[in-house]
């Protein structure tokens, strides 16, 4: 119990009179504060700050990855912008602007005259609007062979225009000629569309 009179013997306005155990007490509690203030006020904020910015170079670094990835098949990727504008061009041309859709009509029944049919119908529709192409059907009745009528497709596929060919049906009469009714569908560019 002597450490608790020492203790009670302590003059606080007196440290040279302190009792050597009290002065380590003091002493250790006085870096404890020190070092929580410390810790409290000064290093935890920056121990925030560091994890932002770590946080932040990560994100950087990712970025930068990306980025770096892109710049190296940027000639890639230039390459295949030149080759798609190319193949747009092409399908571009395969298109024909509303001034050449008479002409083309009238190709598509010479095609069907050389190959010896007879065109029964021929009515063209009312056009059909897209984004930058418009749709012209044309609801066709034609009478002859089959290898008539088989070539005469073939050389609608190998127009320098787009065609298509529909909704086909066939009938066949006594003498075995046939009647085909069909859809073909040929498209135009619209000027303003691309």
């Amino acid at each position: 119990m002597s450490w608790l009179d020492d203790l009670r013997g302590v003059d606080l306005n007196e440290p040279a009179e302190w009792p050597p155990w009290f002065v380590v007490v003091v002493s250790l509690l006085g870096c404890g504060l020190l070092i929580f203030g410390g810790w409290q006020f000064l290093l935890r904020d920056q121990r925030l700050s560091l994890d932002y910015e770590q946080a932040q170079e990560a994100e950087l670094r990712q970025t930068y990855t990306i980025k770096k990835g892109m710049v190296v098949n940027l000639p890639a990727y230039q390459a295949q912008m030149v080759e798609i504008e190319e193949m747009l061009a092409e399908l571009v041309q395969q298109l024909p602007d509303s001034s050449e859709v008479p002409s083309l009509l009238i190709a598509i029944t010479e095609a069907g005259a050389r190959r010896g049919l007879e065109f029964v119908v021929f009515d063209p529709q009312e056009e059909e609007l897209g984004d930058f192409y418009s749709t012209l059907p044309i609801l066709m009745e034609v009478r002859g062979g089959y290898h008539q009528l088989a070539n005469f497709i073939s050389d609608l596929a190998q127009m320098p225009r787009i065609v298509t060919v529909g909704d086909l049906e066939i009938t066949a009469d006594e003498q075995g000629t046939l009647t085909s009714s069909l859809v073909v569908k040929t498209y135009s560019y619209l000027s303003g569309g691309l």
